[in-house]
């Protein structure tokens, strides 16, 4: 069976540190995918690098911080970027193929659906995808954080065996390496927990966008969708097939969870929220544990304007997110009804689709 793996590359480990595009960096990760593929790997490319690559090239200075000239350098070093890949998978035989995407296109399910086709298609003709932020048309508000959530989602929707994602660090530590030398590195984490998260810093450099908190993420996405990561180092021959075989230099996260269908991968990553559903102790028992829908009953607070069939997010008494759903009720009519008993609904409302605010069928648990 071939193994599908898909491959993450952050800014710094394709640039310099002062920016530019390092094309003997380029060169030595396409041989290393090559390798993989000898050994019976599919493999998809998650690429950042397109501003660092090009911002010297259009004349600034230092990576800009202006939204239009952030979006001229990546004009500038998206094609630098291709050119260098394109020549260098050549080199060993590859065909490759750009994707470009933004947050938006996830949210269409259609358009989803559409590049996931292609996507088969490329791999089926034995070319190596290539995908990278569509960064002249991104806005700030709805980016990935350096391509690691993207990596993330295309891992899930195309049901990937293994979520390489590769960065200057050999993994994710106690502390920050650079400042505490005692900093332990995690081998393996089995759950990420509100601790790893507050080990998690910003960027982690001054060409990249992404820092630790970025890819850890990523792995939470990955693993919620069944698809175990690795986050660590490849800086010599033969690295990356390490950290495909689960002996690399860096952090293994594991998921015991299998693949999910590609409605709840759109409904919990994808998907636009319109409003926030405050529910109390017994529905957060009711979905988390008890594979319950949510009743009227248990709502206790309505934020926002939407829809029935609008997803909305779904908080606990703490105001922890719980999950996302699709709602069966506009919000004027939930706000009359919320906290009511369900033999309450009918003479209040009339008749109604559903008796449930959120069916378990269209939930998805992100706790």
């Amino acid at each position: 069976m071939t193994t599908r793996i898909v491959v993450k590359i952050g800014s710094s480990s394709l640039t310099g540190p002062e920016g530019g595009l390092n094309r003997e960096a380029v060169a030595f990760f396409a041989a290393e995918i090559a390798a993989l593929r000898k050994d019976s790997c599919e493999v998809l490319l998650v690429t950042s690098g397109a501003v660092a690559a090009g911002f010297r090239g259009i004349g600034y200075a230092s990576r800009p911080k202006l939204l239009h000239e952030k979006q001229a350098a990546a004009a500038v070093g998206q094609v630098m970027l291709m050119q260098a890949y394109q020549e260098a998978f050549a080199g060993h035989g590859i065909p490759t193929a750009q994707i470009l995407l933004t947050r938006t296109d996830f949210c269409s399910r259609r358009a989803m659906n559409n590049a996931m086709m292609t996507v088969e298609e490329l791999l089926r003709q034995g070319a190596v995808p290539v995908f990278n932020e569509n960064d002249t048309v991104s806005v700030d508000e709805l980016k990935f954080g350096d391509n690691d959530t993207l990596s993330a989602l295309v891992a899930n929707l195309l049901k990937a065996s293994h979520l390489l994602v590769l960065t200057d660090m050999d993994g994710v530590y106690s502390g920050d390496p650079r400042k505490h030398p005692d900093a332990v590195r995690y081998q393996h984490i089995e759950e990420i927990t509100p601790e790893i998260y507050a080990i998690a810093g910003g960027a982690g450099s001054s060409v990249g966008t992404g820092g630790m908190r970025s890819k850890i993420d990523a792995a939470k996405i990955a693993t919620r969708g069944g698809v175990p990561v690795f986050v660590g180092r490849v800086t010599e021959p033969g690295d990356l097939s390490q950290a495909a075989a689960g002996t690399g230099k860096g952090t293994y996260f594991a998921t015991t969870l299998s693949s999910l269908p590609v409605k709840k991968q759109w409904l919990g990553f994808m998907s636009t929220p319109l409003g926030s559903l405050y529910v109390d102790d017994g529905a957060v028992e009711a979905l988390l544990h008890g594979g319950h829908s949510l009743l009227p009953v248990g709502v206790r607070r309505i934020e926002g304007s939407f829809h029935s069939g609008d997803v909305v997010e779904v908080l606990g008494p703490d105001a922890q997110l719980l999950g996302r759903g699709i709602v069966n009720y506009d919000d004027t009519q939930l706000r009359s009804i919320q906290g009511l008993p369900s033999r309450e609904i009918v003479p209040k409302l009339g008749e109604v689709h559903r008796l449930e605010v959120i069916h378990r069928d269209e939930w998805i648990t992100l706790r």
